[in-house]
């Protein structure tokens, strides 16, 4: 077989159910997944700045750039100065009657120059933009790339334990977070430290006595900074923890509306919303007031060196030490050299949000990877479905061990029942099978073949499901069916639609096979929806069938309907049917009677019932509830 039947590969986060051991999905597990111990801050930076690695060339690039940009702007004041000293020369010179006037065309080079030198700094900003955006983009596709690896890579025990909405907001909105930073925030720091290098040189060479009095503030503006970082830091942290909860708290209580009005819960889910909401409020605005109180601060103290400035820079140009338009360039510097520490303060408080997001996208590229392939994988011929279980051994913790010793032998072409009570390791034998997870003991062998010697993508190939939770995505009917195989021709889609009895009703839809399913395929029912499903799986051609009881949640009439469509599928191929109704298995080549994991009773429906063992209590027991 080589046609890779992806509705079982691709959907099963979404469509298995959960298991013994594997948790729920609720808001506290979805807290559990979050306060997981986090990473060194320090390391997880340099973690991913080397994201970063591969375009170091094109980043060295954007820092000459931003120097020779930086240092051109930077020199706008001095020579602003310069007019004003001519300036100034020209009319003490007409105010005395001496000298020379204010010589224009030297005004008029000066101003020129400055100009010049505007325009060229702002052309160099473009292209340093344009060069960094590209970089971020890059990289933020790389890193978005290797978390969708590690997610495919991740075992079914990832998805059971971690809530899908938290998931979801280490893929978008962690990943968003360090984006926007990078692309803001980057540039302005390279700047800001550039810029602070020029106006300190230029500011020294204007004047060092006022340079030292101007500087005097930097250390207090310096240690107030650090303290609000590194107070703010864990305020950062917990508001990207609290952000992931919600999510996770949100899409669990939208996938599951129905049931939340059906039992009255609507009040409880918004106390519920509201606290976790509160929390987050509460990280939120903790950690932008202390990103937003850094500036005043900061300010406070470089106002006071504008006026120690003022008074000494007075007193200078009195004596005739300076210039006046050195004094009027100074305190343009002055403000140039404090606005770079406010800028690379309040980034460094932007950095520590895009930190925070980078540890939770980085816990989730350290979660364990499901076991590795075989070195030399075996890729089957032809597969006839004779499946064997021999000493299987499996349980979702090692304290908790759930089948013991399993064995089996079932046949190419049988059509095999697994029953059983709740928790007795029905659906653990499926994901067994299609090596969701990997037994701990024995060997698991499909035409004498170990499973373990495939890998997961050949084994699933030979699959096909029809799960009792149906899954189908936005778009056409068309396009759900071919979905099992998405090569195959429109007279292919309709033939496979016939024979799962779907056509009928597919064709009084409007448009037919063109019909739009909406996002929870809601504007179809819960009947139509498993014919969909079982013509996909009808259409994937697969050598082994795993059918979850289809029917329990739908009429008479159509559970008839399914169980002819099913009964076409099955026909030559060997099944594994999960059975909660015991009464459609009768005609089963063999059911397997589980408890607590192990195989309990094994035979056919009349055997088992002359044994009057656990089948036959349990099949009286339904029936008599079906007579009552």
């Amino acid at each position: 077989m080589s046609n890779v039947k992806k509705e079982t590969q691709n959907t099963q986060p979404a469509t298995m159910p959960r298991f013994p051991g594997g948790g729920g999905g609720g808001p506290h597990m979805a807290a559990m997944s979050v306060m997981s111990k986090p990473k060194n801050f320090k390391e997880s930076l340099f973690r991913l700045l080397r994201y970063f690695k591969p375009h170091a060339f094109m980043f060295t690039m954007v820092v000459l750039i931003n120097i020779v940009a930086t240092v051109c702007n930077s020199l706008g004041p001095r020579i602003l100065g310069y007019a004003t000293n001519e300036i100034s020369r020209g009319t003490i010179a007409v105010l005395k009657g001496t000298g020379i006037p204010i010589d224009m065309g030297v005004l008029a080079k000066i101003l020129t120059t400055l100009a010049f030198i505007y325009v060229f700094s702002a052309i160099l900003r473009y292209i340093d933009n344009y060069i960094l955006s590209g970089i971020t983009q890059r990289t933020m596709y790389d890193l978005r790339r290797s978390v969708d690896e590690r997610l495919r890579k991740l075992p079914l025990e990832y998805y059971d334990k971690n809530a899908h909405g938290d998931i979801l907001s280490r893929v978008t909105n962690d990943v968003d977070t360090i984006s926007n930073t990078v692309q803001q925030s980057l540039n302005q720091a390279i700047t800001s430290v550039i810029s602070l290098i020029t106006v300190f040189t230029i500011m020294l060479s204007i004047s060092p006595l006022l340079t030292l009095i101007g500087a005097v503030t930097l250390p207090l503006g310096i240690i107030s900074a650090s303290f609000i970082i590194k107070f703010s830091q864990k305020f950062f942290k917990g508001q990207q923890k609290s952000l992931g909860r919600l999510n996770g708290y949100i899409e669990e209580m939208y996938t599951g509306h129905n049931v939340i009005k059906a039992f009255g819960r609507e009040e409880r889910s918004v106390k519920d919303f509201d606290a976790i909401n509160q929390t987050l409020y509460s990280y939120a605005w903790k950690a932008q007031f202390a990103s937003g109180v850094m500036m005043p601060i900061i300010s406070f103290m470089t106002d006071l060196g504008y006026v120690a400035v003022a008074v000494v820079g007075a007193t200078m140009v009195i004596k005739g030490q300076v210039l006046i338009g050195d004094i009027q360039a100074f305190v343009q510097y002055l403000r140039q050299f404090s606005h770079p520490i406010a800028t690379l303060a309040s980034t460094a408080n932007t950095i520590q949000s895009a930190v925070a997001a980078a540890e939770r996208i980085f816990e989730l590229l350290d979660e364990n990877e499901q076991s590795p392939e075989s070195k030399a994988p075996v890729v089957p011929d032809k597969v006839s479905g004779h499946v064997q279980f021999d000493h299987v051994r499996f349980g979702y913790t090692e304290d908790n061990i759930l089948i013991k010793d399993l064995n089996a032998d079932f046949k190419s072409g049988n059509m095999i029942a697994i029953v059983g009570p709740t928790g007795a390791g029905k659906t653990t034998i499926v994901n067994l099978l299609l090596r969701f997870y990997d037994i701990q003991g024995g060997e698991m062998r499909i035409d004498s073949v170990s499973i373990m010697d495939m890998t997961r993508e050949e084994l699933r190939s030979h699959f096909g499901m029809v799960l009792q939770d149906t899954w189908l995505f936005m778009g056409s009917i068309k396009e759900n069916i071919r979905y099992g195989r998405l090569e195959a021709s429109d007279e292919e889609v309709v033939s496979a639609a016939k024979a799962a009895y779907a056509d009928h009703f597919i064709r009084q839809l409007p448009g037919g096979y063109d019909f739009e399913l909406n996002e929870d395929a809601s504007n179809i029912s819960q009947g139509q929806r498993q014919l969909l499903t079982i013509a996909r799986a009808i259409l994937s051609d697969p050598d082994i069938l795993i059918l979850d009881e289809a029917t329990s949640s739908v009429d008479t009439r159509t559970e008839h309907i399914i169980q002819k469509a099913m009964e076409g599928l099955m026909k030559g191929r060997t099944s594994f049917v999960i059975a909660h109704r015991l009464s459609t298995i009768k005609d089963a080549d063999r059911i397997l009677v589980l408890r607590d994991g192990d195989i309990v009773e094994t035979g056919t429906h009349e055997e088992l019932l002359s044994k009057n063992g656990f089948y036959s209590e349990l099949y009286n027991s339904q029936f008599k509830q079906q007579t009552a």
